[in-house]
């Protein structure tokens, strides 16, 4: 299998499945001397861990984190750091059925057309707990991040039919809701709207936004390498992931040039500004100062306990009830893992713009 390698000044390369041993990740191009320790990665993880509330899986995890290399006395050596999960709670023989046939909405059918073979148990390398290791790795680019004064926070802005009101929102609010919802309004009426499916043995999707803050100008490459498109492969890299807006995304169909342009202003400081941000922070595929706006589409998780329709192995159409331990909903834990990919993408760039102009090589060298 290839593509489980993303980045190419900051690389990370995962590895594992569902009901293997457990899940890794090796990240490359860190630069020495960042403060790093298992506990600071070990909140991210808490974060996307199942099993903390009656709106995710009840599967218990740990997901105790292990730095294996690239770490001494509590800061990074410049070398690969290798990061390991291991699997504690397993249970296998929920999924022995699905081995012979192809449950709706996963990736079964498509695994066995491609390789011949697949892992059945827990989807393998297509479930969701794949997005361990880029969680792992995510702590440390937002730890870079950090040392740079750039911070990126996502968050719950709809599930199902409800949506926040930017009016009634508290960042602090989000961080300690089960919904991972600023507004605790919304929050309210979400939750019950889960339980409601949940009720009718059906799950639900919803949309997370990320805002990115103190993103310095020109990052990015202006052709096939865009910055806006970066961040879109590497957020609908994520299973789950549907559709992808950067700025004020498809409304901008519905404009015209005089409503979506940003008009360009000097503040008192005489610094160039942007009057609105429509763009998303992003134009020509290079950044522009301002803050970086996306949105992900999150479906709703495909394992459902109503019957579905399906076919199996021996060219029958049969009806199916998928048993097991399954999310009702995927966007709240899907927060951070948003997070950590585009953290992830905004370190391998800015580490690549470091060598677009001479006159900064030439200022990093000059003795």
């Amino acid at each position: 299998m290839s593509g489980s390698i993303y980045g190419k000044n900051f690389t990370i390369s995962t590895w594992g499945e569902s009901h293997g041993e457990g899940y890794g990740v090796v990240v490359d191009g860190c630069p020495a001397g960042l403060p790093i320790d298992e506990e600071m990665i070990q909140k991210y993880l808490k974060r996307r861990k199942p099993g903390q509330t009656k709106y995710a899986t009840s599967r218990k995890e740990d997901d105790k984190v292990s730095i294996l290399s690239g770490v001494f006395e509590g800061k990074t050596t410049g070398t690969p750091i290798s990061l390991i999960v291991f699997n504690e709670n397993q249970r296998s023989s929920d999924y022995s059925d699905i081995a012979s046939y192809y449950r709706p909405g996963h990736a079964d059918y498509t695994y066995d057309q491609k390789y011949g073979f697949r892992d059945y148990r827990g989807g393998g390398r297509s479930s969701g707990r794949e997005t361990i290791s880029r969680v792992a790795a995510g702590a440390i680019a937002a730890n870079i991040l950090k040392e740079l004064g750039i911070s990126v926070y996502a968050y719950t802005k709809s599930i199902g039919p409800i949506t926040i009101n930017y009016q009634n929102c508290r960042r602090e609010h989000s961080l300690n809701d089960p919904l991972s919802m600023p507004d605790p309004d919304a929050s309210k009426k979400a939750e019950q709207y889960i339980l409601d499916k949940k009720d009718e043995e059906d799950s639900v999707g919803g949309v997370i936004e990320c805002i990115v803050s103190g993103m310095p100008t020109g990052v990015g490459e202006p052709v096939f390498d865009k910055l806006d498109a970066a961040l879109s492969k590497a957020v609908m890299s994520i299973g789950a992931v549907k559709g992808l807006e950067i700025g004020d995304g498809f409304e901008v169909a519905n404009r015209t040039g005089s409503q979506n342009n940003d008009p360009f202003a000097y503040d008192e400081n005489k610094n160039l500004i942007k009057l609105t941000n429509h763009a998303g922070g992003i134009l020509g595929g290079i950044s522009d100062g301002s803050e970086i706006v996306l949105r992900a589409a999150i479906k709703p998780t495909a394992s459902i306990g109503r019957p579905q329709r399906t076919a199996n192995k021996n060219n029958e159409n049969i009806e199916v009830q998928i048993i097991g331990r399954h999310d009702p909903i995927i966007v709240p834990r899907a927060v951070v893992v948003v997070e950590s990919m585009v953290a992830i993408t905004l370190v391998d760039y800015l580490f690549q713009a470091m060598t677009s102009r001479l006159d900064k090589i030439k200022e990093f060298y000059k003795k």
